[in-house]
Order: C-alpha cells, then sequence, then structure tokens
C-alpha cells in the first residue's frame, strides 16, 4: 500500500492568507524552514494505479495537478482519472470542501459516515455530482468495508470507521449549547488496511485519546494523528482566534495531557502529525518544538511525503 500526503496543513493552509503569525510570515517569505503546507488530504492506493483520497480538502484541484500519479493517463481516453473513490472522515468545510471540484461527471464512490452524508444529502450544493456517476455508501462503525470504484470493482484496499471525540462542524454550531461540542458521530477515524494485511489510520480530527482510540491505533503501520496545535491556548496567545485547540475538537500536542504523551505506550511502527495549524510552531523544522516531536518518535508531514507499507 502507498500512502502520499497530498496536504497536510489544516484549515486555511499554510501562509494562511490572511494570518501574518510568525509562522505565516517566515513561510510567506520563502524561508526554506518553512514550507508552504496546503490542506490536509490523502492519497492511498494498493497498486500505485487506482487511488483512494482521504478527505476532500478545497485546494485538492492544485493536489490533483502537483501529483503526477493522479494525473489522467496519457494517450488514452479523454476524461480519465486514476481517483476512484473518497472517504470522508467528518463534515467540515476542509473534508469535504473539495468534492465540489469533482464535478465533471467522473465516476466516483464517496465513503462516509451518517453524519457526514446527512451533511452532504441536506446541501443542494452537492447536487452538482452527477449521482448516474457518483454514488455515496455508508460507513457503519465498527464494520469492515471493501473500497470499491463506481463501477463496483473492488480497490484492494478495505476500511473500518470508528468513533473518535470531537464535535460537529463550526456550520452546524447553535451558539450558548453544549451538546454539539461533545459529538460521537460527526467525526470519524479511518482505519485502512491494504494487501498483506498492513493498516493505516487516519485520524485528522481528534479531541481526546480515550482507551478506545488507543486500542484502534494500536499495532499500525502508520498512523496520521491530529497535530492541529502544539498548545491548547495557543491560537489566543498568538492573536490569531479566541478558541482554545479543545474547544475547536482537537487536542493539542504538547503537555501532560497532550497527545504525544497519550500515545507513548501505543505500538505504532511510523507515527505523523497532520493537519496542523498555521500557528504551530512544529511548521518550522528548525523550532525547538518540531525537535522534541522528532525526538518522541514521531514525524511532521509535509506535502509529497510519501510512505510505502
Amino acid at each position: 500500500m502507498r500512502a502520499v500526503v497530498l496536504g497536510a496543513a489544516a484549515g486555511g493552509g499554510l501562509p494562511q492568507w490572511n494570518c501574518n503569525c510568525p509562522v505565516c510570515a517566515r513561510a510567506r517569505g520563502g524561508d526554506a524552514a518553512v514550507p508552504p503546507r496546503t490542506q490536509v488530504s490523502v492519497a492511498v492506493s494498493a497498486d500505485g494505479e487506482s487511488w483512494v483520497l482521504l478527505n476532500a480538502s478545497p485546494d485538492l484541484p492544485y493536489q490533483l495537478r502537483a501529483n503526477k500519479m493522479l494525473h489522467p493517463a496519457a494517450g488514452g481516453q479523454t476524461r480519465h482519472s486514476p481517483l476512484r473513490a473518497v472517504v470522508l472522515s467528518g463534515g467540515d468545510v476542509d473534508c469535504i470542501a473539495g468534492l465540489l471540484s469533482l464535478r465533471e461527471s467522473q465516476p466516483l464512490t464517496v465513503y462516509a459516515g451518517a453524519h457526514v452524508l446527512d451533511v452532504i444529502e441536506s446541501n443542494q450544493i452537492f447536487r452538482v455530482l452527477n449521482r448516474e456517476v457518483v454514488g455515496f455508501l455508508p460507513l457503519p462503525p465498527g464494520v469492515e468495508v471493501p473500497l470499491r470504484d463506481a463501477d463496483g470493482v473492488a480497490l484492494g484496499l478495505a476500511v473500518r470507521a470508528f468513533s473518535v471525540p470531537g464535535k460537529i462542524p463550526l456550520y452546524q454550531e447553535t451558539p450558548g449549547d453544549p451538546r454539539q461540542f461533545g459529538s460521537a458521530t460527526a467525526v470519524i477515524g479511518l482505519s485502512i488496511t491494504g494487501p498483506g494485511g498492513r493498516r493505516l489510520v487516519y485520524m485528522p480530527g481528534c479531541a481526546d485519546v480515550t482507551d478506545e482510540v488507543r486500542h484502534e491505533i494500536e499495532g499500525a503501520a502508520l498512523l496520521f494523528f491530529d497535530g492541529t496545535l502544539w498548545e491548547d491556548d495557543e491560537m489566543i496567545r498568538a492573536g490569531a482566534g479566541t478558541k482554545t485547540g479543545r474547544r475547536m475538537g482537537h487536542i493539542s500536542i504538547s503537555g501532560p495531557g497532550g497527545s504525544m504523551a497519550a500515545l507513548a505506550g501505543v505500538a505504532v511502527a511510523r507515527r505523523v502529525f497532520i493537519h496542523i495549524n498555521n500557528t504551530n510552531p512544529v511548521l518550522c523544522a528548525d523550532s525547538p518544538q518540531a525537535a522534541q516531536v522528532r525526538a518522541a518518535g514521531w514525524d511532521i508531514a509535509y506535502d509529497g511525503m510519501e510512505f510505502t507499507l
């Protein structure tokens, strides 16, 4: 199984268009230690020919152009794409907006949990995806689902969705209602099994590392995990926002309650932080925070990063 990081940043990318925090300023200025990153998405394949997207980033058109393995085959039919399916882990804008860029009647299968399917079906804009060639299929929690293209051909990968502590998307929030911030269905983790039984776990959003989350991660060959913030109040202190990471549905990386400490004893062959916010100092390769992450056995995702399992 191959996995390619198409985009590694959280919503807004790096540099974010309206942000002049120190990290964005360095990226915008061409600092080699802070390369730009697009919004998060990962492509996976069992054979290197047919590909599956894990989330559809708003930056998807650029990402499809930037990665040759996702280009139409040369010398073939006029309309073609190696992209055969999309699997969605949540309904946030940075998870689903890229679907709108796949509206050119290309056959696809889109897999998602019930909460996200409800979001898509209730919003008329997603009707630009021609239902004659684009199918939407549910991901029941805890059930291993073989991934197939729009013609029903198996893609050599299977996905099992599992519940992840999180919250509903920002656009669904109702001011003053605390129930929305502890949703058990709005965010899911994806466990992808490829040829030979090697397993990848994709969790770009996670509010807490529970025993259930540890169980799902245990034994994975590769883990992509929520790296949104270094510290819970990072955006507040940077003057870039008014919410903590917890309030946004993201556990921080550092500290005794952070993900590095919470996952330290979990057996994973390779672990990678992804969905990294533009204020997070780990995006600077020369920062002490990035050094601390590397010393703890973690990688920091960047666009174009590739893995073979």
